[in-house]
Formats: structure tokens, C-alpha cells, sequence
């Protein structure tokens, strides 16, 4: 089946719509990747977009408006995909929607919302469209989150030692496989949502990241600012667990600031991904990494990566998921495709060991394309492994 997995992330910098060949033979699940295109929210969308995320209050009349304009930004990537990567043949797409607000306390998560009306992309694409996966697994008793952990022990299960499959997207998140135990998997904390916010704020907005990790390679840490970000309870939360911009975002690192002088931008920009890459090592290290496979945005700032190389030390392997036949920008894209696909074909799409939910569950809904809704038999097996393959 040829589906596109369509994914934006807490980064809200851009839609990514990743397309494959996807099959099930005998447990086996094969991805052939087609190939990704991307596309930037139009600056006014990205303003509205980032005006209504926490804290801000927001009217329920700004959240139709972006459910609507959002639904219709991923519809026409989702038919620009269809033409440029399926050549018009696509069959399904999933659409992860973007997430803006994810109600997590006490270590328990209650609800989430993705806004981007699949309608709109059915409309547009005339295809099935499978949408909202997260709410099923925290009816579920789970986390709903991160549900890419599913891709991640399908696909490096049986390699040697504790592999780990980290993330670093807005919010950083890991998948690990410890030998003879079951897999777990959690959000470490922030990755670019607080290196970006800062950005943006210590710039004036003329820079939305830190392009090439430079504004952190110029820098120094500034160890009593780390020191009191790495305060923050959400570390020392057991997992299963799972975070956001609702902690991670501007207000949360002025209110970090307050007690200190003004400090040059590329400072805090260089703790800030320091923050990062500690968190993130740390959560990989007590879990008995062997080797980290990293995927995201994060993977093309060089200043972040030299970071988590030096906090994960000498004994751990550290590489980049390309390395492994997965396309690092477009990996959570292409676990989206594959839960599409799995929902369709009526198999659970969580892990419970990694999400927290009771039993595994079939995620999403689905809505109709242009013509009738015809669902193919459910498989009468499980899905044990995923092999990427060449087109």
C-alpha cells in the first residue's frame, strides 16, 4: 500500500509529508521510502500559530480558524506529495496533525489536542485519511506519547546490546530496548523548544533557530543557568512520561533568567543546548545505551551533536538513523505512515510498555476519501519486525 505520512512537530517550523511503499508478509513489515516533501507555515499562520499556544489564552474562535487553516496546509502538501512522490497513486494518508496542547500533570496525561481538520485533506486528496492517533492510548490509560516508539522497537529490535532511538524535534524523546526486558520509551525533555524560543526572543525574531548550531558554538555555558534548569521536576519523573511547550516554552526560560544579569545571546543559547544534550544522555545512560540513534532537526546542528557526543562518553556508539536506511528529517513522517497503515489494516499502532496504556489498541480515526470506505480484512497476525527497503 503507498501512504503519506504527513507530521509537524512542536517546532510548528514546517509541515513534512514523507511517502512509502508499505507491505505485511507474515509478521514482516517492509517500508520502501518514496521520499519527503516539506513546506514552511505562511508567516501569518506561524503568527497566529505561535500566538495561541501556551501560555497564552486563546477564544475557541482562534482554535476553529487554525483547525481549519492548518487542515488545509497539510492538504495540500498531502496532494503535493501525492503528485510529486506517488506519482497520483497514493492509496491512504495519515496525518499526525499538529499538536497544541498536550494536558500532562502529575505525571499523568488527561487529554490532547491536534488541530488540521482531515477533512480538508480528504477533500483535497480524495484518498482515506487516518487522523487524531494520540486520544485511543490515553483513553487507554497511556501517555499517548511519543508513538513513534512503535517504528523504533519494530525496527531496531534484535540488534546487539541496548539500542536507543532518540529524537530531537521540539521535544526530545527516546526509545529503548534493553535485552530480555521490555521496551521503554519517554520525552527527556526539551530539544529545540527552548533553544528556538530563545532565538527568536534574543534576536528580535530576525532568526527563528540556531542555524548550524553557531550562536551555541561561539558561546559559553553558563554553568549557574544550567544549574537551575536542571532543577526542573520533570527530570526526575519516572516513566512513562511525556511533556510540551505547555512547560517548555519563553515564559518558562525568562522566569529561569530573572536572578541573573543580562547575559550575551550566544550564552544561553550554548546552555540551552547544553540542556539538551545533558538530559537527553542522561536519560540514555541510566537505561544502558549501547549505541543512539538519532533522528530530528537536532541531528543538523553540529554544536548540539558535539554536545550529546561528549555527554554520552566514550562507551556509547552515537550515529544518525541515514546511517540505519531511515531518513533522519522524516523519520516521525514515516512512523505516522506506518500507524496509518497499521490502523487501516485494524493492528494496534502502541507499545504499552513505552506509552503506559493498558493493552495495545488500535489508534485514530479514519475519514472516508471520495469514495466509499472499503477496509481491507484485518491481518490475523501480529507485526514482529520492519525492514527498510529500496523502491
Amino acid at each position: 500500500m503507498r501512504v503519506v505520512g504527513l507530521m509537524s512537530g512542536t517546532s510548528y517550523d514546517a509541515i513534512d509529508a514523507a511517502a512509502a511503499d508499505i507491505a505485511l508478509d507474515e509478521g514482516v513489515l517492509t517500508l520502501a521510502p518514496l521520499g519527503m516533501v516539506s513546506e514552511g507555515y505562511d508567516d501569518e499562520l506561524r503568527a497566529q500559530l505561535a500566538g495561541a499556544l501556551p501560555p497564552a489564552r486563546t477564544e475557541l474562535a482562534e482554535v476553529c480558524r487554525l483547525d481549519t487553516r492548518i487542515g488545509q496546509a497539510f492538504a495540500a502538501l498531502a496532494v503535493r506529495a501525492d503528485r510529486e512522490l506517488c506519482e497520483g497513486r497514493a492509496e491512504l494518508v495519515a496525518s499526525h496533525g499538529q499538536t497544541v496542547y498536550h494536558w500532562a500533570s502529575d505525571g499523568e496525561v488527561h487529554g490532547t489536542l491536534q488541530l488540521g481538520q482531515p477533512a480538508w485533506i480528504a477533500e483535497a486528496t480524495g484518498r482515506p485519511v487516518v487522523g487524531d492517533f494520540r486520544p485511543r492510548d490515553i483513553a487507554a490509560g497511556g501517555q499517548g506519547s511519543p508513538l513513534a516508539s512503535l517504528l523504533d522497537v519494530l525496527w531496531l529490535r534484535g540488534r546487539p546490546g541496548t539500542p536507543v532511538a532518540l529524537n530531537l524535534g521540539g521535544i526530545a524523546n527516546l526509545t529503548a530496548l534493553p535485552p530480555g526486558r521490555d521496551p521503554v520509551a519517554f520525552d527527556t525533555g526539551p530539544a529545540n523548544a527552548l533553544i528556538d524560543a530563545a532565538v527568536r526572543d534574543l534576536t528580535d525574531g530576525r532568526a527563528r533557530y540556531d542555524e548550524g548550531g553557531a550562536l551555541a558554538a561561539s558561546g559559553r555555558v553558563h554553568e549557574p543557568l544550567l544549574s537551575r534548569l536542571l532543577e526542573e521536576p520533570y527530570y526526575r519523573l519516572p516513566p512513562p512520561k511525556t511533556t510540551g511547550k505547555e512547560l517548555f516554552h519563553l515564559p518558562y526560560l525568562h522566569t529561569a533568567l530573572k536572578d541573573f544579569s543580562r547575559l550575551p545571546a550566544r550564552d544561553v543559547i550554548a546552555t540551552l543546548t547544553l540542556l539538551t544534550a545533558r538530559t537527553a544522555a542522561d536519560a540514555a545512560r541510566s537505561l544502558g545505551a549501547s549505541e543512539v540513534v538519532v533522528s530530528g532537526g537536532g541531528t543538523l546542528n553540529p554544536a548540539l551533536m558535539g554536545m550529546l557526543g561528549t555527554e554520552l562518553g566514550g562507551g556509547v556508539r552515537l550515529r544518525t538513523s541515514d546511517e540505519l536506511g531511515l531518513p533522519a528529517a522524516a523519520k516521525e513522517a514515516y512512523a505516522f505512515a506506518v500507524l496509518g497503515f497499521l490502523t487501516f489494516h485494524g493492528l494496534p499502532g502502541n507499545v504499552p510498555s513505552c506509552t503506559g496504556a493498558r493493552a495495545p489498541r488500535v489508534l485514530g480515526s479514519i475519514t472516508p476519501g471520495s469514495g466509499p470506505l472499503r477496509l481491507p480484512p484485518p491481518f490475523g497476525h501480529s507485526v514482529n519486525s520492519l525492514v527498510f527497503t529500496e523502491r
